[in-house]
């Protein structure tokens, strides 16, 4: 008898359940799981050294590109930790604001998250589903910073301006009826707002749907109950955070145990597994989008009742308004210093996270007193979970694998940086 060994084969990059970059060295027994060998740095883009060589605003665009599907969260850890050093705060209609984006973000992660994962594991309609709400967000996103994706929005003393009064509207085109584009157009005759608060209101029976097709589905449980299991110990062990950390029963959440903006007056909870499973972070993340959906209905009410300045009137900090630019030299000369200078940050050192849809993102900040930061440092969440899936998918069968990278929820922008 000839004696049998191991198998090693390559998992990615390419392969379409990788989500992005990811290359695992997988060794199987046959069909199943020995050991799982991440090989990272594929996507490597230098985003923390680059950001010690500019500005500190010319760095905001490159924080968007991290998790490229989390944009303004992202921003946000990096504008606080900037504040933090300046020793300023930003006016309450911009922190609410702020807060606001961050939830609409929370969901659009978890809506590319629930497609991708449903559709890695089999179920293609759901895909389908989460694309037509995600779609309504990033309109939202354009009608607020003019880019559907890397907004640029968060900027430290505020944000770049306050919501717009209309949404853009679907132009009459003979490929669509005027009974069609009429209906298309229902929810856009109004402000930015009321478009939030329009989604808002029908966005919980959405989640109803995408929950009708997988939760109580068969199929589905086979493949997420009791795989990938972690313990509230494990989890702890390898810095989980965020839904990873959750779905093992540890109720951390930075929104409650150290609240930062405005969520210290917000009324939500936060949703806790019992097993550790795929299941129960499943079962977590689409909690999570209900209570995310809670938080924006309590911040389109307060933005509503409370007009006022959404960033600070510093100009040494934050640009002259371009009325006044063009008509008052100091104004200009205050444009000009900003953008080609930028502003010099007190010397000290920080550090700022926000609960990202992922779990927590910091910024580790140190200046020397110069106008850029001396060091930046990012704390991304799906490295600690990358770090765990050799102790995840361990025994597990190579169809397990894709139902465990679909739960780690990792995007590679953030784990390479």
């Amino acid at each position: 008898m000839p004696e049998l060994q191991n198998f090693t084969m390559n998992f990615g990059p390419q392969h379409p359940a990788a989500h992005g970059v990811l290359r695992l060295v997988v060794e199987v027994d046959g069909e199943v799981i020995r050991k799982a060998d991440p090989h990272i740095g594929l996507l490597h883009r230098g985003t923390e050294k680059l950001a010690e060589s500019k500005p500190f605003n010319q760095s905001i665009g490159y924080m968007d590109r991290l998790d490229y599907v989390s944009m303004m969260c992202n921003e946000h850890a990096y504008v606080l930790a900037i504040e933090r050093l300046l020793g300023i705060t930003a006016p309450p209609r911009a922190q609410y604001i702020r807060v606001l984006f961050d939830e609409l973000t929370r969901i659009t992660n978890h809506l590319l998250w629930l497609g991708s994962h449903a559709l890695d594991i089999g179920a293609m309609s759901v895909f389908l589903y989460c694309f037509r709400e995600r779609e309504d967000i990033m309109d939202m996103y354009e009608a607020v910073s003019g880019a559907r994706m890397h907004a640029t929005y968060y900027r430290p003393g505020g944000v770049h301006r306050d919501l717009p009064d209309t949404m853009p509207r679907y132009e009459p085109s003979r490929f669509r009826s005027r009974r069609e584009l009429k209906r298309l157009n229902a929810a856009r005759e109004g402000s930015l707002l009321d478009f939030i608060a329009a989604f808002a209101d029908r966005f919980p029976s959405c989640v109803d749907e995408y929950e009708e097709l997988l939760t109580d589905n068969r199929i589905w449980k086979q493949r997420t109950v009791g795989i990938g299991v972690v313990d509230p110990e494990t989890a702890l062990a390898y810095g989980f955070t965020g839904p990873m950390l959750r779905g093992s029963g540890v109720a951390w959440d930075l929104r409650k145990t150290q609240p930062y903006e405005v969520y210290a007056d917000l009324d939500f909870e936060i949703p806790v597994g019992r097993h550790g499973d795929c299941y129960d972070r499943y079962l977590v993340r689409m909690a999570e989008m209900r209570q995310s959906v809670r938080l924006v209905r309590q911040c389109v009410d307060w933005l509503r009742a409370h007009p006022g300045p959404v960033h600070l009137d510093d100009y040494k900090i934050v640009p002259p308004p371009r009325a006044v630019m063009k008509h008052d030299m100091e104004a200009l000369i205050h444009h000009f210093k900003l953008f080609s200078e930028g502003y010099s940050v007190p010397e000290g050192e920080t550090y700022a996270a926000v609960e990202h849809p992922k779990g927590e993102f910091g910024i580790y900040l140190v200046s020397d007193g110069a106008n850029k930061p001396y060091r930046l440092r990012i704390r991304a969440p799906g490295f600690a979970h990358l770090a765990a899936l050799d102790m995840m998918v361990c025994g597990h069968m190579i169809a397990d694998l894709v139902a465990v990278i679909g739960t780690q929820d990792i995007v590679f922008g953030e784990i390479d940086r």
